[in-house]
């Protein structure tokens, strides 16, 4: 009997993912609860020690040694509350009733509770070298087997305890595995999210977390990026993406030895999923080339990436500390004639005087904050012929190009005295504006 019982509960901790500390506590508090509902008394902290290899246990109450003085408060307060019920006026907590510590801090007390401690003079007539602050532990006697109603209780302490200690340990889980890549099934599409199986947990890809171009067909796998890890009162819930530029890093990182082991670093990225992505790399060492790697011989590697991400588009362009340069490699595949560096962003926040300004919540606030920035901004030169080629289609070239590197960019014609389009990284998302399409750009600069 105790070797099938020992089986069945490694059974559940290994269906569940549960420890089996964590069971056999579940297992512990059930019997517990039972206990006080057949025999057990209102004023016993019942523990309860299981023995898993003999599948028998022991009860016990367990109570905290304390001073005489707090049991002594507690009858008082006993036999005063059964004397106003007794003469049928409503019970008061008296000034009297409050130590001097309650008068000078407000800060709450030790109180007795007869269920968890029991007093310093009690506890001696039981165990005569028992200490204050120590435990008394009393073993009780079971006196025959649990009625119907108490194995009920048991059973449903038993199925929630599973249930929450099954909850905590799939969130610790996948809490550690937040930003990193997970293999998943999509199940099913409900409303505005889709069901995607990762394992032990059904995670959700919101529609704007996934690729439009995509065909999420049910049974279906993909690569998802954790987004987050919640716990939320149905359980954990694990939000995944499909569409966030962290995917390219970490298929990368796969992909390439050299990002891996970092001889290869991927400085940034920008991404518009589906369509075209641009990533920023370098080498950490001068015999590595980072361009190569990351293609591969005959661009076996980053055609297994742009097979992951649904054919994306990925150009992949050598950082460079010199901005002008970097700049001018971003919008590759374009020519680019001369990039003109105007300024650095270099945002300060400042600690002026206030004057005693008064604060919406009436405090006073003797200094506010000013905020100032210049733009980072760049203007770059090319050829006619190359002005379509380094806006892309819709803008999206140059778009990128402001992604990758942080910069405001303005692309103008070689020969035109005016700006044939502007994009602009903007201040809070770096995220490039352009709202003309290449070819009337084009047709402006000609037409000046």
């Amino acid at each position: 009997m105790a070797s099938e019982l020992s089986q069945a509960i490694q059974q559940v901790c290994d269906d569940k993912k549960i420890s089996l500390s964590s069971v056999i506590a579940t297992i512990e508090s059930a019997l517990a609860a039972a206990y006080r509902k057949d025999f057990g008394e209102k004023i016993q902290n019942i523990k309860v020690e299981f023995n898993m290899e003999t599948g028998g246990f022991r009860v016990f109450d367990v109570k905290e040694v304390v001073e005489d003085g707090l049991k002594d408060v507690y009858e008082k307060m006993k036999e005063e509350r059964a004397k106003a019920i007794e003469e049928g006026v409503e019970f008061k907590k008296e000034e009297n009733e409050k130590t001097e510590e309650d008068k000078r801090g407000g800060e709450e007390i030790k109180k007795f509770n007869p269920k968890t401690m029991v007093s310093f003079s009690d506890a001696k007539e039981i165990k005569k070298k028992i200490k204050l602050g120590e435990e008394l532990i009393v073993e009780l006697k079971v006196p025959g087997d649990f009625g119907r109603m108490a194995a009920q209780t048991a059973k449903q302490v038993i199925i929630q305890k599973l249930r929450e200690a099954e909850r905590d340990t799939i969130f610790e889980t996948y809490k550690d595995k937040q930003g990193e890549l997970i293999t998943g099934t999509i199940q099913r599409r409900e409303g505005g999210v889709f069901l995607i199986d990762i394992g032990n947990v059904i995670a959700i890809m919101p529609l704007a977390d996934s690729i439009q171009s995509e065909n999420y067909q049910s049974g279906r796998s993909f690569k998802f990026y954790i987004k987050s890890v919640d716990q939320t009162a149905k359980g954990p819930e694990v939000v995944v993406a499909r569409n966030h530029p962290e995917i390219l890093r970490k298929l990368f990182k796969l992909e390439v030895p050299e990002i891996a082991s970092g001889a290869v670093q991927i400085k940034s990225i920008a991404r518009e999923a589906g369509s075209r992505s641009k990533i920023a790399v370098v080498a950490k060492e001068e015999a590595i080339d980072p361009i190569g790697s990351c293609v591969g011989q005959r661009g076996t590697r980053v055609q297994t990436i742009i097979n992951e991400v649904g054919g994306e588009k990925i150009d992949i362009i050598e950082w460079d500390e010199n901005i002008a340069k970097f700049i001018a490699k971003a919008l590759s595949p374009a020519k680019v004639n001369k990039v003109d560096v105007k300024g650095d962003k270099n945002i300060k926040m400042k600690k002026q005087k206030n004057d005693g300004e008064q604060t919406q919540g009436g405090e006073k606030n003797d200094y506010k904050t000013r905020e100032t920035s210049t733009e980072r901004e760049a203007i770059v030169y090319v050829n006619e012929d190359q002005l379509s080629l380094a806006i892309g289609k819709a803008g999206q070239n140059v778009r990128l190009a402001a992604k990758l590197t942080g910069w405001r960019i303005d692309i103008v014609a070689d020969n035109a005295t005016g700006k044939a389009n502007e994009t602009d990284t903007g201040e809070k998302d770096n995220v490039a504006d352009s709202n003309d399409s290449a070819s009337k750009l084009k047709n402006k600069t000609d037409d000046k």
